[in-house]
């Protein structure tokens, strides 16, 4: 088959990595493949590094033309961001190709789901990331596929591990660890006051937050501040290789408001962490019965309960994570996830 996906965002996030894994799966299945990206942006860059074809794009109009002009040459059309599908709805009558979308959130403001369906009911698939993202289409009368996201394994560098380990100081800590950005529905104010009042009984411990900044980076960076827990929370920015992370922490912690799956939680089970998440979206389906705990999101109290059970009862912790470990290697691998992709494609009626 001939597949073109289309991702126009300009940094690197969860579905981007979604987007090189899927395109890398398919063309070493033997599928001629090709994507459509912001020029100069990271997947432009990563997926060109490995090989596959790559039309780049200022924005919108840059998409437009690609597919006005080289779209004929595909047989499927896939959009990975909300963006590229508007587009595509936009463009369906002059396409002969089967339109695929992504959607990889779990929140919509209110009537939102009503002013999408215009657009959803264009595809000839809707595919979901997991039962919390199909949940809006769902309501709508609408077939939805669910294909959940995939993680793989990557070895923590032993050089990076040292320097972070001196960087921020983690010798002798008992580390956890975050990566999302520091954005709203990131809410690491909640996590802030959550290791506020874990340090109270657990002076030794430092959370590390990898992500780089947004819209709330200044509050978080003040409420730390505030708080006097500088020695106990550090901002690490952006990094490459959160597996270097990883490997340093006890426990991986996420405060998300908002999660449609949530892949940094997958990384960290994948390592074998054990999770303490708020019970939003797909961290339910993740980390539901007995692979992680749950607290209500906002709930920085209950938050720190249950990161203090986690330090307090290690071995039941480990036990916890491996069973996480087991079951995210089984049902979030990359070949899984390529294969569904794969069968969906086939069973198009335009294919």
């Amino acid at each position: 088959m001939r597949i073109l996906h289309l991702n126009l965002e300009k940094g690197w996030r969860g579905g981007e990595r979604q987007t090189l894994f899927t395109l890398r799966g398919l063309h070493e299945g033997g599928h001629e493949v090709a994507l459509a990206a912001r020029a100069g942006g990271p997947l432009a860059e990563r997926a060109a590094a490995e090989g596959i074809p790559v039309m780049g794009c200022r924005g919108a109009p840059g998409l437009a033309r690609v597919l006005l002009t080289q779209g004929w040459r595909y047989d499927v059309l896939h959009a990975q961001t909300a963006q590229a599908m508007s587009l595509l709805a936009v463009l369906r009558p002059l396409l002969r190709a089967a339109l695929v979308f992504t959607r990889r959130t779990a929140f919509d403001a209110p009537g939102a789901a009503d002013r999408h369906r215009w657009k959803w009911t264009r595809v000839d698939a809707l595919v979901a990331i997991s039962e919390a993202a199909a949940a809006a289409p769902r309501a709508l009368g609408l077939p939805v596929t669910v294909i959940p996201s995939a993680v793989e394994a990557v070895p923590a560098d032993p050089h990076g591990v040292d320097e972070l380990r001196t960087r921020f100081g983690l010798e002798g800590r008992r580390v956890l660890v975050t990566a999302a950005a520091l954005s709203p529905e990131k809410d690491p104010l909640t996590l802030i006051d959550a290791i506020d009042r874990l340090r109270r009984d657990h002076p030794d411990v430092l959370c590390l937050h990898c992500g780089a900044d947004g819209a709330a980076a200044d509050a978080a960076r003040a409420r730390v501040a505030e708080l006097g827990l500088g020695d106990h929370y550090r901002f690490a920015g952006f990094l490459s290789r959160v597996a270097d992370a990883l490997a340093l922490a006890e426990a991986y912690v996420s405060s998300s408001r908002f999660e449609a799956l949530g892949t940094s939680v997958l990384d960290a089970c994948l390592a074998g962490l054990p999770v303490v998440a708020t019970e939003v979206g797909g961290h339910r389906e993740i980390l539901a019965p007995d692979r992680g705990l749950l607290a209500p999101a906002g709930d920085a109290a209950t938050l720190a309960r249950r990161l203090a059970w986690v330090l307090d009862h290690p071995q039941a912790a480990r036990d916890m994570g491996e069973r996480a470990r087991e079951m995210t290697a089984r049902e979030y691998a990359v070949p899984a996830m390529v294969a569904r992709y794969e069968s969906l494609y086939r069973g198009l009626r335009r294919v």
